[in-house]
């Protein structure tokens, strides 16, 4: 990508002050979970130990606060996602849009009270760059969330070994897969966390990653009946821009998202919140006295 991607899109203070007012005028809108598409996969994993059998993955993308979602909406949300009954939360980007001040100090505490016995993952996305990438990494920091922008971090449960790995936004060429796998142990099963799908064209060619997850697409806002897919599709998210996907050896999943982007609009396009249940293929060995 040209160098001159990595800048803002032109008219940045123009959409956030149409956002901001835009925002301010609707409604509040109350988080239900009548309202939310609860989406939950089991992925099988080459290798998978035994104790990660049944381990519970839950992903939040493409929050956007500010636009359209409000910080009680929100918090409301978190206290839902605590009662899921998972083991580890990752976060896929794009957290603000266009507008952030006012809002740090909602996402940080909202992101706070979410618990995980695991911990808590998260990269970064492109609106995320643009709003300020080292606002993003404080709010992190101070919410207890492992900052995976090309990094990893090698999780163990009794003896088992799982690679839970990031890039960072690969639309404002801040990614660096390389720093990934030379971090990356080998002969572990792996899961990559990167913000634009398409990015499984390239993290799927090492073949050192099982499963990516991503957001970024927000399903195309419309879903085709029947179809389960969307004609509308923007950089970064053409080829993979909604749900599950086999890329040469990897697995891809493209959450929806929870947020919007310009239109509040979503036609057959529920928010999401994704469950991964990660199975393994091996036979458990049960001792014999």
């Amino acid at each position: 990508m040209k160098n001159d991607d990595i800048d803002k899109p032109q008219g940045m203070k123009i959409r956030q002050s149409i956002q901001d007012a835009m925002t301010t005028t609707l409604p509040d809108k109350e988080f239900s979970e009548k309202n939310i598409d609860l989406v939950e996969v089991d992925i099988e994993l080459d290798n998978l130990g035994w104790n990660f059998h049944n381990f519970r993955i839950l992903n939040l993308t493409d929050i956007h606060l500010g636009q359209w979602i409000n910080p009680e909406y929100l918090d409301d949300l978190v206290d839902y996602v605590n009662t899921l009954n998972i083991d580890m939360i990752t976060l896929t980007g794009d957290y603000f849009s266009y507008v952030i001040e006012g809002y740090e100090e909602s996402l940080k505490e909202s992101f706070k009270k979410l618990s995980a016995e695991y911990g808590k993952f998260g990269v970064l996305g492109n609106h995320d760059h643009w709003m300020g990438a080292d606002k993003i990494r404080k709010i992190f920091n101070d919410a207890d969330i492992i900052d995976l922008s090309n990094d990893v971090c090698t999780l163990e449960k009794e003896g088992d070994f799982l690679n839970i790995c990031g890039v960072d936004s690969c639309t404002v060429c801040a990614d660096d897969l390389d720093k990934v796998l030379a971090k990356m142990p080998e002969n572990i099963p792996s899961i990559l966390l990167a913000h634009e799908p398409d990015f499984a064209q390239e993290s799927s060619q090492t073949n050192r990653f099982d499963l990516q997850i991503s957001g970024h697409s927000h399903g195309g806002q419309f879903i085709i009946p029947k179809f389960e897919s969307t004609p509308f599709r923007g950089p970064n998210s053409r080829k993979y821009p909604v749900g599950l996907y086999k890329v040469r050896d990897m697995i891809q999943y493209t959450s929806k998202g929870l947020g919007t982007n310009s239109f509040r609009l979503r036609i057959n396009c529920k928010p999401e919140i994704t469950i991964i249940t990660l199975k393994s293929k091996n036979k458990q060995k049960i001792p014999i006295e």
